[in-house]
C-alpha cells in the first residue's frame, strides 16, 4: 500500500490572493506541490522561483479555453481551430518547461451533437501532435471528462469517452485527469472505476460532491476513496480542487477530518 500525496489547486484554492501569494500559501499550509489553470499572466520564471523557494512541486496547467466573452471552455475539438489548439499547446509546454510543471491538461471545448463525430477525429489528430510535441520534454498530456451539470455540451463527459480518446490517440504520455468530484456528479460508481481505468489515470483529483466543497462533505465518502488508492498501488498526486465553503485556511480541518498527511 502506497502513501497518498495532496497537491493544492490554485485555480481553486485562497483564491483573494495573487498567484504567487497563494503558493506561499499553500506551502505553509503544508503541501509540497501545486497545480493551477491558467497562470499565463504570471512569468513561468517568477512561478518556478517561488516554488523552488518553498520546495514545493509544480504539477499541471491547463490550455487557454479560448474566446473567454463567446463562452468556450477548450479547442482541442473545435473544427476548424486546430492552428489555435496547437498555438495553446506550445504555450502551454512552453510554460512548463520554464516554470517546472510536468502535465497539461488538454480542454476539448464545447461541441453542439451534430458535430460530434468530426469533433472525435479533431481531437485524436490534435492530441498526437500535441503529444508528439510533448513527449521529448517528458511531458504528459491529461484528459478531463467535465460533468454536465458544470459543463453542459463539453465535448466528453464519462471515463469511458475518455478513455476511448486516449486509446485511439495511442500515445504513452497521455493520461485521464480522474476527478472524483466529476465522476460522482455525472456517473458515481467510483470505486469501480478507480479499479478498471487505474492502468491510465494520469493524475487524481477530488471535491465534495454535490457542493463541490472540502471533501469531508456530500456524498462521496472520500475516507473510503482515499483507501482504493492506496490499496490500488497509486502513485501519482491527489488534487485538491475544490471551492472553500469560506476561507480557505479556515476549512483545511479536513485534513483531520478524513486522517491524511500532507
Amino acid at each position: 500500500m502506497t502513501t497518498l500525496r495532496y497537491s493544492a489547486n490554485l485555480g481553486f484554492l485562497w483564491p483573494d490572493r495573487p498567484l504567487l501569494a497563494r503558493i506561499d500559501a499553500a506551502a505553509h499550509a503544508g503541501f509540497k506541490a501545486v497545480e493551477l489553470h491558467w497562470p499565463y499572466d504570471t512569468p513561468a520564471a517568477a512561478v518556478r522561483a517561488r516554488c523552488e523557494r518553498h520546495g514545493v512541486k509544480l504539477l499541471g496547467i491547463n490550455t487557454v479555453r479560448g474566446n473567454l466573452g463567446a463562452g468556450e471552455n477548450g479547442l482541442g475539438a473545435l473544427t476548424g481551430r486546430e492552428a489555435e489548439f496547437q498555438a495553446a499547446v506550445d504555450q502551454s509546454i512552453a510554460y512548463c518547461l520554464a516554470a517546472g510543471g510536468t502535465a497539461i491538461h488538454c480542454m476539448a471545448g464545447f461541441v453542439p451533437p451534430e458535430a460530434r463525430e468530426a469533433a472525435g477525429r479533431v481531437f485524436v489528430k490534435n492530441l498526437r501532435e500535441a503529444s508528439d510535441k510533448a513527449a521529448p520534454h517528458g511531458l504528459t498530456l491529461l484528459l478531463e471528462a467535465l460533468n454536465p451539470y458544470d459543463a453542459p455540451g463539453y465535448f466528453y463527459a464519462t471515463q469511458a469517452e475518455a478513455a476511448r480518446i486516449q486509446e485511439e490517440a495511442g500515445r504513452s504520455n497521455i493520461k485521464l485527469m480522474f476527478d472524483v468530484y466529476h465522476v460522482g456528479a455525472t456517473e458515481g460508481d467510483v470505486l469501480r472505476r478507480l479499479t478498471r481505468y487505474m492502468p491510465v489515470i494520469g493524475h487524481v483529483q477530488i471535491a465534495a460532491v454535490p457542493s463541490r466543497a472540502e471533501p469531508d462533505e456530500g456524498e462521496i465518502n472520500y475516507r473510503a476513496v482515499l483507501d482504493h488508492l492506496a490499496t490500488l498501488g497509486y502513485d501519482g498526486w491527489v488534487g485538491l480542487e475544490y471551492k472553500p465553503r469560506a476561507g480557505t485556511d479556515a476549512g483545511m480541518g479536513w485534513v483531520k477530518t478524513l486522517g491524511v498527511s500532507l
